[in-house]
C-alpha cells in the first residue's frame, strides 16, 4: 500500500462533485482509497493505480485553480479516459472548445481522439473518420458545421445519410417522402436539436441554410459554400462515396463518419468508407481520423461491450483458419 498527499483541499468539493460521485469513480477505476485530513488530500493504493490517481487529481485541481470550468459532464468521460492513457495532459484536450453562441451548451472533445479530430475539421477540406459507434464522430461533426454556419465561414450545412436498414426489412413506410425518410436521418436530427434551439433550426431550415436529404439525393448537384457531413458511410458503395466526394464545390468542406465493423449494405458488396480509406489516404488535402473503443463517450458499459465483440469476431476468424 503506497500513500500519496496533495495540498489542495480548498477545491476538493468542486472536484467531487455532487455526493463525491467523482471521488467515487476515481476510487473505483484507480482501486484507491481518497480521504481528507488536516488540509491534505491522501490517496492510498498499490502501485501505478495510487500513482496515476494521484496525478489525475492534482492536474484536475491545478486547472480548478486557475479558474477551469470543470464540471460533472466533464469528468465524466475525463476520469476513464486518463485511466486508460495517464501520459494525457487534460488541460490540452479541454483546451480546444468549441464556441456555439447560440448554442444550448459549450461543445469540447472528451479525449485526445476528438481533439485531434477537431483540428483536423478546422484544418482540411476532407475529413474521414472511422471508428466504433459513440465515440462522437457525428456530434462533434455536427458542432462544427453549427460553428462554422453562425460565424458565417460557409452559408448552410447539408447533412446526409445512406438509407439502409440496419439489418431490418422495415417494409413499406406510411406517409410523405419527408416521413418515409425521416427515421434514416433521426440521428442527424438528434444533434442538431442538441445545440440549436427548435425555432432556430426551423428558420435556418426554412432559408435553405440547414439541409438533410438521403444520399441519393445529392447526385448532380455542386455543393458550393457548404459543410457537408455524410453520417454512416460504411453504408455507401465505392461509386456513391465517389459521387458524394466529387459534389464538392468552392468553399465547400465534407465530413466522412462511418463504422467499418457495422456494414449493412447487401452481401458481396464493398463499403465506400473502407474503399476510400484505401483510395485516398495519400491525397494532400485529405485527413483520415480514427476512433477506438477507448474513445466512446457514451455509458461506460459501451466500451466493454464493444471489447467483447471484437474478442468474440477475432475468435471467430481464428477458428476460420
Amino acid at each position: 500500500m503506497t500513500d500519496y498527499e496533495l495540498d489542495c483541499v480548498s477545491k476538493f468539493q468542486e472536484i467531487a462533485g455532487i455526493n463525491n460521485r467523482n471521488i467515487k469513480r476515481i476510487e473505483k477505476l484507480f482501486g484507491v482509497v481518497i480521504t481528507t485530513r488536516g488540509g491534505k488530500v491522501k490517496i492510498q493504493g498499490e502501485g501505478e493505480g495510487a500513482q496515476n490517481a494521484t496525478k489525475l487529481l492534482g492536474q484536475l485541481f491545478t486547472m480548478a485553480e486557475a479558474g477551469t470550468d470543470i464540471s460533472n459532464g466533464v469528468l465524466t468521460y475525463v476520469i476513464p479516459t486518463f485511466r486508460d492513457d495517464p501520459s494525457m495532459d487534460i488541460k490540452d484536450i479541454l483546451s480546444d472548445k468549441i464556441h456555439i453562441s447560440t448554442s444550448r451548451r459549450e461543445i469540447y472533445p472528451r479525449s485526445a481522439a476528438q481533439r485531434e479530430y477537431i483540428i483536423a475539421m478546422n484544418r482540411y477540406d476532407v475529413v474521414i473518420s472511422t471508428g466504433p459507434a459513440g465515440t462522437g464522430k457525428t456530434y462533434l461533426a455536427m458542432a462544427c458545421a453549427v460553428n462554422d454556419l453562425l460565424a458565417k465561414r460557409v452559408s448552410r450545412i447539408i447533412l446526409t445519410r445512406p438509407a439502409v436498414e440496419a439489418g431490418e426489412k422495415l417494409g413499406f413506410l406510411p406517409g410523405d417522402l419527408y416521413e418515409k425518410i425521416n427515421p434514416y436521418l433521426r440521428p442527424l436530427h438528434d444533434a442538431l436539436f442538441d445545440m440549436l434551439e427548435a425555432n432556430h433550426i426551423q428558420r435556418l431550415t426554412e432559408q435553405g441554410a440547414i439541409e438533410i436529404a438521403p444520399l441519393a439525393y445529392m447526385r448532380g448537384r455542386t455543393l458550393n459554400d457548404s459543410f457537408i457531413i455524410l453520417d454512416e458511410a460504411q453504408n455507401t458503395t465505392p461509386d456513391q462515396m465517389k459521387m458524394l466526394l466529387t459534389r464538392l464545390g468552392i468553399n465547400s468542406k465534407a465530413v466522412i463518419n462511418g463504422d467499418i465493423t457495422q456494414v449493412d449494405l447487401p452481401s458481396k458488396k464493398d463499403s465506400g468508407l473502407a474503399h476510400a480509406n484505401k483510395t485516398l489516404r495519400d491525397i494532400p488535402g485529405i485527413k483520415l481520423t480514427e476512433f477506438t473503443e477507448k474513445d466512446v463517450v457514451r455509458h461506460e458499459l459501451v466500451k466493454r461491450i464493444l471489447k467483447a465483440y471484437e474478442a468474440a469476431d477475432l475468435a471467430e476468424e481464428q477458428n476460420q483458419q
